[in-house]
């Protein structure tokens, strides 16, 4: 294993989640300018005209959504103070805030956020995600507007508190420039390629806890943290390979599971694959604590199933499958294989870790028997055939998690559109379908662990890890938080005296 680690090392990975972490409260606060490194432009300011994460990253704190979460995931208010969902859950009603006004003295009543829901489900807007199920928008009065739906959608009002569902003022020209938003901060000036800054926005009514905000690009990590020594910058994201270089210096690192997940997909329509003794021994063949060490310097949370760790409703199965080569052996001449048996693992070209992780777990394979054949192909390839094509054995890819459950679990649908694991299970469709239409929390979450315990056992993939992000701030430096959407909300930064 040395070797392998040895042998990764020198490749370099791309490791993009959306986490954080964050401090315990010093009440003795200095109000100040806030400096953190990001490492990509965004590509405008827009929230609802994007898809970029660099863009809700920053947006989040000049715009607001009717809900927001907080870092446990649970929702709480933002522009609206309160909200209703009706008993037959086909309407949401939510309560604005008193006197909301955006940056440019307009007002921000029922009507403007109308009209910025009407703007993020028109057919000109490049959305993020579909809002179709939005069949009408009616504004009682002014503070009180309410969504309505000719359908059941469970996940409804999950989706007001994602950040291209931002309320933006949809009077106002250019937004990608000049952003006009109801959030903490306003956008004073911006060099492409160089900083962002925000100042305060003087009609933001709750408590902020520095004076403005720097973003300063930064593509290169090792110039990020030579700007952290510098204390030129008071807040950096880095990579596990790089976490020595701030290690027993003072700095408060940050580092916490986030709301994604990271996995081998197995194709069940594949016949040897479609035999759980195959897809078990395949899961007792590997060490997920080596890969995740050598591919991820040790920074993620092992799973067992095709959930985060974040969300709520998260079993560990982690132990599931516990590193058994014997047993993987026997089970592979349980089901006909005593003599071997090749596969293909196609691994996207333009994710490194991935092939890293591919490469770990090809040569793990083989030590039971099973030769793997590596094709390593263009992104736009595994997505058509990949993905779409569903032509393929094996392949290591990752997933973005949402705040409501269907949205992952829903790739084992089946008869779903996204299931290219190929994978089928009566139960499971009973328990997707029943979520749909299920309005209480309560058995929507035994639904949920019940398709965790599912998956666990038949593992129609070998689920990895939770990956970690490793937020690095100054010693003076307190309040940074995780979020289970990718977003930051640096009102809550601090600098102590």
């Amino acid at each position: 294993m040395k070797k392998i680690i040895t042998l990764l090392l020198v490749l370099s990975l791309a490791f993009s989640l959306f986490a954080g972490g964050s401090a315990e409260k010093n009440e003795t606060v200095k109000k100040d300018i806030i400096t953190m490194a990001i490492p990509v432009d965004p590509d405008g300011l827009d929230p609802q005209l994007t898809a970029s994460a660099s863009t809700f990253q920053i947006s989040s704190n000049i715009y607001e959504t009717l809900i927001t979460v907080d870092d446990k995931g649970e929702i709480i208010p933002a522009l609206a103070s309160s909200w209703s969902v009706s008993e037959d859950g086909l309407a949401i009603t939510f309560v604005l805030r008193d006197g909301a006004v955006f940056s440019n003295g307009n007002p921000c009543d029922s009507l403007a956020v109308k009209a910025s829901f009407d703007r993020l489900t028109s057919d000109i807007s490049v959305r993020r995600a579909d809002y179709s199920f939005i069949t009408s928008i009616e504004t009682p009065n002014a503070n009180t507007i309410v969504f309505k739906m000719d359908k059941l959608n469970v996940a409804a009002l999950s989706s007001f508190a994602y950040p291209w569902a931002a309320v933006v003022d949809a009077s106002a020209e250019n937004l990608r420039n000049k952003p006009v938003g109801t959030g903490p901060y306003v956008l004073t000036s911006w060099t492409a390629q160089q900083d962002l800054v925000l100042d305060l926005n003087k009609d933001y009514p709750y408590e902020v806890k520095n004076e403005g905000v720097r973003f300063v690009i930064m593509p290169d990590l090792t110039a990020e943290i030579t700007a952290l020594n510098a204390k030129e910058v008071d807040l950096i994201l880095i990579t596990g390979d790089l976490a020595s270089a701030v290690e027993n210096k003072g700095y408060n690192i940050i580092s916490v599971a986030g709301n994604g997940l990271q996995l081998m997909a197995m194709n069940s329509s594949n016949k040897a694959l479609s035999d759980i003794r195959v897809r078990q021994a395949i899961n007792y063949a590997v060490n997920k604590d080596e890969v995740i060490e050598a591919v991820w310097w040790g920074y993620g949370k092992k799973i067992g199933s095709h959930f985060p760790v974040v969300l709520k409703d998260y079993v560990d199965y982690s132990e599931n499958y516990s590193y058994n080569p014997e047993k993987a052996k026997e089970l592979l001449a349980e089901a006909g294989y005593a003599n071997g048996l090749t596969l293909r693992m196609d691994l996207p070209k333009n994710y490194q870790e991935y092939v890293n992780a591919g490469i770990v777990i090809a040569q793990s394979l083989k030590k039971v028997g099973i030769t793997v054949d590596i094709n390593i192909v263009e992104w736009a390839y595994w997505l058509s055939e990949v993905y779409v094509g569903r032509n393929y054995d094996l392949t290591v890819v990752g997933h973005t998690g949402r705040l409501d459950p269907y949205a992952l679990l829903v790739k084992y649908l089946s008869y779903g559109n996204e299931n290219y694991f190929n994978y089928a299970n009566s139960e499971v469709d009973a328990l997707l379908e029943k979520y749909q239409s299920e309005l209480k929390d309560s058995k929507r979450s035994e639904y949920v662990k019940r398709i965790q315990e599912i998956l666990a056992n038949e593992v129609p993939a070998l689920y990895i890890q939770d990956p970690i992000q490793i937020f690095v701030a100054q010693s003076d430096i307190f309040g940074f938080k995780a979020y289970p959407i990718n977003i930051y909300q640096m009102k809550e930064v601090y600098r102590t005296k």
